[in-house]
């Protein structure tokens, strides 16, 4: 396979899983906001709140049904292009601090 042929693979791969940045985000501030609630609810700072990767995946898998593989692909491509803050093995909606 030539490089041209492999460049339009790449870059149909890399639109794939731009198209699901949007649902992702949502789907992020939803848990996120139920996570500060939870926090809120119990006396606890809701600064502290945060979502696991692995959580995050998965609930991307189960309601868009897609992949765990491609909805690591997802948040991984998410955090690159500076949309999210990642710190260790949690995510934030951008916006919010560590």
């Amino acid at each position: 396979m030539n490089s041209h042929f492999r460049k339009q693979a790449d870059h149909r791969h890399q639109a794939q899983i731009q198209s699901f940045y949007e649902p992702t985000l949502r789907l992020l501030i939803e848990v996120y906001e139920r996570k500060k609630s939870n926090l809120r609810s119990k006396g606890y700072d809701e600064k502290n709140a945060a979502v696991t990767r692995i959580e995050l995946s998965q609930k991307i898998a189960s309601r868009l049904k897609i992949t765990i593989w491609l909805a690591e692909q997802v948040i991984t491509s998410l955090i690159r292009a500076d949309r999210v803050i990642s710190f260790g093995g949690y995510v934030k909606p951008k916006g919010e601090k560590p």
